[in-house]
């Protein structure tokens, strides 16, 4: 059985510079913060990462300095899916030979697989390109469209030798909890609803990946270490303030995403805007997200 991450590992922002270029040099920096507050990895180029807006080019640049900066034991995860099989086994090669920890993969999102045998042979072509790494598998029905029941998908899947597990962003529980507790527990279940930790915990999930791992760590690691204490009571009201904070991002006018990136620089780590065809935050939204930030008590338990 492969090693089963426990933690948190963040999906990180793609740093830009105003003109929207990369702003690669900001990496490090991220990654210091992220190791300095207890996260254990980085998920890089996926959704929080924008890698669909990206281009294949930015794509290996972002994850060769991930991999070249990633502080000791922190595992670099890269997200190699792309609707062209060839070029996400290009990705995946490129991740080996970097010396990424591991890969993920969504599936295609505009020629989507019509059954799970169409997807199982998409994942077995990517993750066979880069054969020494765990390949978990990205299911994030919202955004790729693509929504089997993933207990299928690894019932089918099992003869991709380096399939490690899921990276499950999806609320269908019960799925999660069958995967989890398939063949003994043999796949790796990385909860993916970071508003809704809690309920993954309760299921035995032991790893998460999420977005605002980025910069309330200190607040998902409470929840986890009174959740593990049995104090349920102290494990729900953190939830709650995790659910504010994501219902926040969520209200404001312009995009989650650019919204997240504005918290990203409140903290000192300027993650710039965001690609068309997300809208970047006006200085009014971002005054306006700063004050909601503050009557939750937000920066009382996020990053330093």
């Amino acid at each position: 059985m492969r090693e089963h991450i426990e933690g948190l590992i963040a999906a990180p922002y793609t740093a830009m510079h105003d003109d929207g270029g990369l702003n690669i040099g900001m990496i490090e920096k991220q990654a210091a913060c992220l190791h300095r507050n207890g996260v254990s990895g980085g998920f890089v180029c996926g959704t929080t990462g924008q890698s669909m807006s990206l281009t294949e080019q930015e794509r290996i640049d972002v994850a060769r300095e991930w991999a070249r900066v990633a502080p000791d034991g922190f595992k670099v995860i890269v997200h190699v899916g792309h609707d062209s099989v060839e070029a996400a086994r290009a990705f995946a090669a490129h991740a080996q030979e970097i010396g990424a920890w591991g890969i993920g993969a969504m599936g295609p999102s505009f020629f989507k697989p019509r059954a799970i045998s169409d997807l199982v042979a998409y994942c077995s072509e990517v993750a066979a390109a880069a054969p020494d790494l765990p390949f978990y598998y990205y299911h994030l029905p919202s955004m790729t469209g693509i929504n089997f029941k993933m207990i299928d998908f690894l019932e089918a899947a099992g003869g991709i030798p380096n399939l490690a597990g899921i990276k499950y962003t999806h609320a269908d529980v019960m799925d999660f909890n069958l995967c989890r507790r398939f063949e003994g527990g043999r796949f790796d279940l990385l909860f993916g609803r970071d508003e809704m930790l809690i309920c993954g915990l309760a299921l035995g999930a032991r790893g998460a990946i999420g977005s605002t791992y980025n910069y309330a760590s200190p607040l998902y690691l409470r929840i986890i270490e009174a959740f593990d204490a049995g104090d349920l009571e102290t494990a729900r009201s953190l939830q709650m303030k995790s659910m504010q904070l994501v219902n926040i991002l969520r209200r404001t006018e312009s995009s989650f995403a650019a919204a997240a990136k504005s918290i990203m620089k409140m903290l000192g780590i300027d993650c710039g805007p965001v690609r068309t065809p997300l809208r970047k935050i006006t200085q009014q939204q971002y005054e306006d997200l700063k004050a909601e930030l503050d009557e939750i008590g937000f920066f009382e338990f996020c990053s330093k």
